[in-house]
């Protein structure tokens, strides 16, 4: 039909171009710097942990051997002799204490009475999620210490106050002699080697903790250590780093994804996500800013493999103590590693060219031995998706994606700063949310059918003037006895009313059939919205009567009823 072919070209030409849905790819990254959507997505997921050690530290009473010593003093009288030592007694002292921090049992021995104090120590690492119901995968020297290692972190914390103790008394047997500060440094390294040498540990007990926060998400100073337990732990570095972790009664947690060992390849860009203990373990940041994680990237520089045979990736993303545990991921947000170990300078300083990576493929082989099965849901799918309606300025789109997320996990730390966020741009006018699908549907069809209206009605108003040419009306004197009207509303013959009047007149016109006989085509005609009904009763025609007085018309003939100068124009038959 004309019609449907016209609407169909109308609605063409006004409706737009449909946008595409947000959703066709939710996980397609927007138009942001990759660190920035890789940060957003797996921060959630990226947990600071934390291992305790506490116990009792006991360590003896030191004394001088005698024998031993009195036998140093006379190889140092010979040493000044022979001019290898100057002859003055600070030279002599020092000379002394060199001797006796080389070799501390041969010149001391451990007597009563034993000394005691409580002591705890522990160190901080990074985590991350790779189950809703609470598995977590870090570095096995994240979570247990060998023994050589425990005695100096228990000797460093809980013996620094004997060690202080014990070296001003050996000094004080100098006598006449004011010590320096190098000397004071040779006394306590003495005791430092001594105490830690005869110390002994009792009661120890080791715990494990994620910091999390409470109810109401947010990494603030309502974050606390929640208890976890170790499930497996393989070899500390050079060998297979690796540690799971389980803390119970979790659910909706979010995860980060696994990817495969060959989605990354040299001269690739890796990101490492983690705590630096630069900034948890100094007093100058915010617990806030502790609890963040940060994120660093650099180029994936080589495979490497132990004498053990464990493969390494090589990377020159900066680490830090305290990023030990961390996910190391590719540029598409899938875990291609967990960060293990960096060079440290000889003062302890980590070298930023040099950090090596555990590969996803032995984090894999470690879950496979213990069937844990890596997972995400509805938390982490819809927190991802919230995000790029985000970042695409989608806000009003994004916030009961937000709202969904922050239902399903209510410790979420960062869904209620964006939830907030989104509310902002949208109060500043900000939000650029597509309409909804069917919007565009609604206006598409209310376009339709303005345009089959509007195809309708000038279809309806060409017929009429085809009719009102066809039948144009010329005055006829009305049949002898009939009332004429007054004269200034007489017509002429052929003319037409004036403009201020209507050309057909209040008669019932197509109210009832035109002459409805057997036989007849029965056309119905409605007057127009101005035409009134009449004001007398009908005729025996199906037309109304005329007024009192006036002639009725001939039986079957067809008949212009004319009531003050109106008149009414015979049927049109012809077809339309």
């Amino acid at each position: 039909m004309k019609i449907a072919a016209g609407a169909a070209v109308a609605m063409a030409v006004a409706l737009p171009a449909l946008p595409a849905a947000a959703d066709d790819a939710p996980d397609e990254r927007p138009d942001v710097p990759v660190g920035t959507w890789l940060a957003a997505r797996t921060q959630p997921a990226v947990q600071l942990t934390s291992f305790t050690y506490t116990g009792t530290v006991a360590v003896p009473t030191s004394t001088i051997n005698q024998p031993a010593f009195n036998r140093l003093v006379e190889q140092a009288t010979a040493t000044v002799a022979s001019g290898k030592i100057s002859s003055d007694e600070r030279s002599i002292a020092k000379w002394l204490f060199q001797q006796i921090a080389a070799d501390v049992d041969t010149y001391l021995a451990s007597t009563t009475p034993e000394r005691t104090v409580e002591a705890e120590v522990g160190g901080l690492c990074t985590g991350w999620w790779v189950t809703p119901d609470g598995y977590m995968v870090t570095g096995a020297h994240c979570v247990q210490v060998g023994e050589t290692e425990l005695s100096r972190l228990f000797a460093q914390q809980a013996l620094a106050k004997f060690n202080q103790q014990d070296a001003k008394e050996i000094i004080s047997g100098l006598r006449g002699l004011e010590a320096d500060e190098e000397i004071v440094k040779l006394a306590q390294q003495i005791y430092v080697t001594f105490n830690t040498n005869h110390m002994q540990l009792r009661n120890l007990k080791q715990s494990l903790s994620v910091v999390q926060s409470l109810p109401g998400g947010g990494v603030d100073k309502t974050a606390k250590p929640v208890p976890a337990e170790l499930v497996s732990v393989g070899e500390s570095y050079p060998g297979k780093d690796f540690a799971l972790l389980k803390v119970n009664g979790q659910q909706n947690l979010p995860t980060v994804p696994l990817g495969d060992d060959s989605d990354v390849r040299t001269g690739d860009t890796l990101y490492i996500s983690g705590f630096p203990g630069l900034v948890t373990n100094t007093p100058f940041f915010s617990l806030e800013s502790k609890l963040e994680p940060a994120l660093t990237e650099g180029p994936y520089n080589a495979k490497r493999t132990t004498q053990t045979g464990v493969p390494y990736i090589q990377t020159q993303a900066p680490s830090y103590h305290g990023n030990s545990g961390g996910p190391v991921f590719s540029k598409d947000g899938k875990v291609i590693g967990m960060l293990i170990a960096g060079t440290v300078s000889e003062n302890g300083e980590a070298s930023e060219s040099e950090s090596f990576v555990l590969p996803v493929g032995i984090i894999k082989e470690k879950l496979g031995e213990k069937n844990i099965k890596p997972a995400q849901t509805t938390t982490t799918t819809r927190y991802n998706e919230a995000l790029n309606d985000f970042f695409r300025h989608y806000y009003s789109d994004s916030l009961p994606k937000f709202r969904e997320v922050q239902a399903l996990f209510p410790n979420h730390p960062y869904v209620a700063k964006y939830i907030s966020d989104a509310q902002q741009a949208i109060s500043a006018g900000k939000d650029e949310s597509p309409k909804p699908l069917l919007l565009w549907v609604l206006i598409g069809a209310g376009v339709l059918v303005a345009a089959v209206i509007v195809a309708v009605l000038a279809k309806v108003l060409r017929r009429r003037g085809r009719r009102r040419r066809h039948s144009e009306p010329s005055f006829v004197q009305p049949p002898p006895g009939a009332v004429q009207p007054p004269s200034w509303r007489q017509l002429p013959a052929g003319q037409a009313p004036p403009p201020a009047q209507e050309a057909y007149g209040q008669a019932a016109y197509g109210q009832a059939p035109y002459g409805a006989a057997p036989g007849h085509n029965n056309h119905q005609y409605r007057p127009g919205p101005d035409h009134a009904n009449p004001q007398y009763g009908p005729g025996p025609y199906g037309y109304p009567a005329p007024p009192h007085g006036q002639a009725q018309p001939p039986s079957g003939e067809q008949t212009r009823a004319v009531r003050y100068g109106q008149f009414t124009p015979p049927p049109n038959d012809r077809p339309s």
